[in-house]
């Protein structure tokens, strides 16, 4: 007898581990009625937190495209500030070329002057001398030949114009040529001061290049940004709609359970003596209990082994303890494998075999209450321990 029921116990391992790889549609483990709601809790909790994550995203994302559309405005002056500076910076090279034209003509012309008082100076020179090489017999032959005193006077009053003339000319060549000297330095000195604003500007040009390209770059670090939070803010968008499709699947599944819980209710039920019980089944029963209740009170252990054995006696469930624990969707514990270790190690305690012993005995301390879960607003039931049984 031990040993085939080690081999049954052997036998109902493999089979959960077997059923622990069935897979629920939207990614939610096997429930049983006690943790169906706990997962549509967790997933409205998961769907919140998703929703404010979202909420945040969008924040940051009004003052990523605020900062952008700053920068874009400082870029535009700046642009603007910079396209002046060119327009300057033109206008100085004009102005420059001019002052350089400028410049040559008035060195042309100061070259010109003083070769002009050169040879305006050189000619009196030759006059001077010529005057005063004259040797005595030339004068006196021009006053012999002037053949009166008038004559005579007049010749003198010529030779005194000639000096005079000679005097006033270069005079007014050396005043010439300092004018224009003078001229040619102003032009020279205005060069000089437009060369400096012209490296000036060519220094705010390269100021304001600057501090375009670092704004240009911010602008693209904040697109960069911009579109990171975006595809953040899609990604939350659809992982909320797989949490809402989630929890409509889930209801969907209470709504089920409520249903079917009030078919039982409504069902032929059988009597305990009708009921053919395997070997194993106590067993497997009180091993069940363990992995649902066996951190709670008695009552509570023998509540949920009530609750099996309610089943068996429905005719909306499968007519055997084995057949009720093991079918789909039921019990996490036998979906999960936690169930198949239990039995593996037999972890069962002694309240839990007392529990499926009364269960087994045909006793119910939930009425015919085929569910049980952790208490949820909107569900009502026989509330024992940290469970609702309805």
């Amino acid at each position: 007898m031990k040993k085939f029921r080690k081999q049954l116990v052997s036998a109902l391992t493999v089979i959960a581990v077997m059923l622990s790889g069935f897979v629920v549609p939207v990614n939610v483990n096997a429930d049983t009625a006690s943790e169906l709601q706990q997962k549509i809790d967790q997933a409205q909790r998961e769907k919140e937190e998703l929703e404010k994550q979202q909420e945040q995203n969008e924040n940051e994302l009004s003052g990523l495209k605020q900062e952008k559309n700053t920068l874009q405005g400082k870029l535009y002056e700046l642009n603007t500030t910079l396209e002046e500076v060119g327009y300057h910076l033109e206008d100085l090279e004009d102005r420059i070329i001019m002052k350089e034209l400028d410049i040559q003509i008035a060195q042309a012309a100061l070259e010109e002057a003083i070769a002009t008082e050169q040879q305006q100076y050189e000619d009196m020179v030759r006059r001077v001398k010529q005057t005063y090489e004259r040797n005595e017999s030339s004068m006196l032959n021009e006053i012999l030949n002037a053949g009166s005193l008038s004559k005579l006077l007049n010749l003198e009053e010529y030779y005194r114009k000639v000096e005079e003339y000679d005097q006033k000319k270069l005079k007014e060549f050396k005043e010439s040529r300092a004018k224009i000297a003078e001229e040619k330095e102003r032009l020279e000195l205005e060069q000089v001061a437009l060369q400096d604003l012209r490296d000036e500007a060519e220094q705010e040009r390269e100021r304001v290049e600057q501090i375009v390209k670092e704004t240009q770059g911010s602008i693209n670090i904040y697109s960069a940004q911009i579109t990171e939070t975006e595809e953040q803010i899609e990604a939350y968008e659809n992982q909320i709609a797989e949490k809402e499709k989630d929890m409509e699947y889930l209801k969907k599944l209470l709504e089920e359970e409520r249903a079917k819980s009030r078919l039982a209710k409504n069902s032929t039920w059988r009597d305990i003596s009708e009921v053919s019980f395997a070997e194993g089944d106590r067993t497997l029963l009180a091993n069940l209990i363990y992995c649902e209740a066996g951190g709670e009170s008695y009552e509570g252990q023998v509540a949920v082994g009530a609750v099996v054995m309610n089943r068996v006696l429905s005719s909306v469930f499968p007519d055997t303890v084995s057949g009720v624990i093991y079918a789909p969707k039921q019990f996490s514990p036998a979906g999960s494998g936690r169930l198949a270790l239990a039995l593996a190690q037999n972890r069962a305690t002694d309240s839990c075999y007392r529990a499926a012993d009364e269960a087994m005995s045909g006793y119910s301390n939930v009425g015919s209450c085929v569910y049980f879960r952790t208490p949820i607003d909107g569900l009502s039931g026989i509330s024992i321990g940290g469970h609702i049984f309805y």
